[in-house]
């Protein structure tokens, strides 16, 4: 389907639009910047005010009025308004204070949105398909005017820490696509958001007069694996080449996505596959300041979901390049679930929690007990319980271990196992620490301690970058590897001395695009990019970043 080339306000075309139609496009408006003889060869004349602003201008007026409102809900509401109508001013915005906008944007502030996000609701972004439009989807993604070439979708089932939240749950996909943008450069008319409303059984949903989803249940087994069948078709026919991010779907659904795709389509799931990459990054730069080995570590995850096991995956993967042998690695990694750790010959175990259910260990129903047994050097919390790690599992850790590792990675903040003060002050300041939300910098004992989110926007844009610039066919663990590496790479020991366990988000464009480097020579070297690769794989991936500017 031949689709129309976004043409921008400078433009020669010979129809480009004009008067209240360029006002009224997001990805050409710029409002009171537009000059006076653009006023006068766009039709704009006596629509705007005649003081010409410019850029930098519009974006300290934006930065004052944000800061004077009170919640970040409010902050929230206000950036997507903008984003809504000036693409270039609001990314402008995001990224020269990427410190103080992605909380707000992203985690934790995206949380409260989705699940407000009927009675916020403005002006509809991305695409909804439901269960309602089974046998038309392709028919209905023609409706999306420009060449997508990234996806996110949700089903909305698994919303962060928040559970199902049903069609509220597209404040994900637009929230990591304004990361894609802002933090790598993928441009945002190749952007496409999408739900895939199949209903929810969140009652408190169903019964909110302004919820905006079906309010049905759930569909479920074969009905609802034919219909994600038909939209992953539709969307690959509609959008040739196109990268598909699967996000928070629930368990029973992501784990069985992610098999059925990952080898016959590009795609990825980023609560399986980024989170992973993210917090092995960590564990390399911990142990750069403690000195120890990955593959004799031991690791104990309070959670066996998505996360846990897609980190502890990725960890073996990471101890056997070590030199560590399949089993060792696999035994180096425990997960604790609802019922306790997860052992051998527990009954009721799911697929993907078997290969860490390991023999020989009796059951175990709490966390601080497996703590106690195990012995490890690391915990790793996803498991969005709020306040798991009391103050007890922090001291036992800090008595095991001289720099306990403490991941606490849930978000948003409610759910967090721990918070940066608790994981420093029970641990006497020695624990190698990194947070899912964001906190400040924590002193104690007459030293500054500067926590950093082990978030998944250090990964998911490099990674999306480096497979749109290479024009790769797959998403490889492999290329999560590199990635992991890379921003390990991209600490620096003033980061480290600090406590930082990753680099400062202001360098997350740089860090990004090392990233997307990494990625994309992976797949050069194993046949899986469009073409032969170039001279500077870096160069290529500059090229083709996204610079919000006018």
């Amino acid at each position: 389907m031949n689709r129309p080339a976004r043409v921008v306000a400078q433009s020669t075309s010979s129809n480009p639009p004009q008067g209240m139609a360029l006002l009224r496009d997001p990805l050409l408006n710029k409002g009171t910047a537009f000059t006076e003889s653009e006023r006068a060869a766009l039709g704009l004349r006596g629509l705007l005010p005649p003081c010409v602003l410019t850029m930098e201008t519009q974006a300290q007026r934006v930065l004052t009025n944000l800061r004077t409102l009170p919640t970040d809900l409010e902050k929230y509401v206000a950036l997507n308004a903008l984003h809504d109508r000036n693409e270039a001013l609001f990314f402008r915005v995001v990224v020269d204070h990427i410190d103080e906008i992605q909380p707000i944007i992203y985690t934790p502030t995206v949380g409260l949105a989705c699940q407000k996000y009927g009675l916020i609701f403005q002006r509809p972004r991305g695409m909804f398909i439901s269960s309602r439009d089974r046998g038309q989807i392709a028919e209905l993604l023609k409706n999306w005017p420009y060449q997508a070439k990234l996806i996110v979708v949700t089903d909305g089932e698994r919303i962060l820490g928040l559970g199902d939240l049903g069609a509220n749950g597209m404040g994900i996909p637009v929230g990591k696509l304004s990361l894609y943008s802002a933090c790598a450069g993928v441009h945002p008319e190749a952007c496409l958001p999408i739900v895939l409303d199949v209903g929810t059984n969140n009652e408190e949903l169903l019964n909110d007069p302004y919820y905006l989803g079906l309010r049905e249940r759930r569909l479920t087994g074969e009905a609802y694996d034919s219909f994600v069948d038909e939209f992953m078709q539709a969307a690959r026919k509609t959008f040739p080449g196109v990268l598909i991010q699967f996000e928070d779907f629930a368990n029973h659904s992501a784990f069985k996505l992610l098999h059925k795709y990952r080898d016959e389509a590009c795609v990825f799931n980023d609560d399986i596959q980024g989170t992973a990459a993210v917090a092995l990054a960590g564990l390399f730069s911990a142990l750069r300041v403690s000195g120890g080995k990955l593959r004799d570590q031991r690791i104990l995850f309070l959670g066996a979901g998505e996360a846990a096991t897609g980190i502890a995956d990725l960890v073996v993967s990471a101890m056997m390049a070590e030199g560590a042998s399949e089993a060792d690695a696999l035994r180096r990694n425990w997960l604790v679930d609802s019922r306790g750790l997860v052992v051998g010959g527990r009954e009721g175990l799911s697929g993907h929690k078997l290969r860490y259910a390991h023999a020989g260990q009796a059951p175990i129903s709490d966390f601080l007990t497996a703590i106690k047994t195990l012995k490890p050097t690391a915990i790793i919390g996803v498991a969005a319980v709020g306040g798991a790690f009391t103050p007890e599992v922090l001291k036992t850790m800090a008595e095991l271990n001289e720099q306990p590792i403490v991941f606490a990675l849930s978000n948003p903040t409610s759910k967090a196992e721990c918070s940066a003060e608790d994981a420093y002050r029970y641990t006497e300041g020695r624990a190698l620490f990194a947070c899912g939300s964001p906190y400040d910098p924590v002193k104690l004992n007459g030293r500054s301690f500067v926590p950093r989110q082990g978030n998944n926007s250090y990964i998911f844009p490099g990674v999306g970058l480096g497979v749109i610039a290479s024009g790769s066919k797959l998403v490889t663990d492999e290329m999560f590897m590199a990635a992991a590496h890379t921003l390990a790479d991209c600490v620096g020991k003033e980061d480290l001395a600090q406590g930082s366990l990753y680099p400062a988000l202001p360098r997350i464009r740089e860090v990004s695009v090392r990233i997307a480097a990494a990625v994309a020579d992976v797949a050069y070297q194993r046949g899986l990019a469009a073409g032969p690769a170039p001279n500077d794989v870096k160069a290529l991936v500059q090229s083709q970043m996204y610079e919000p500017h006018y």
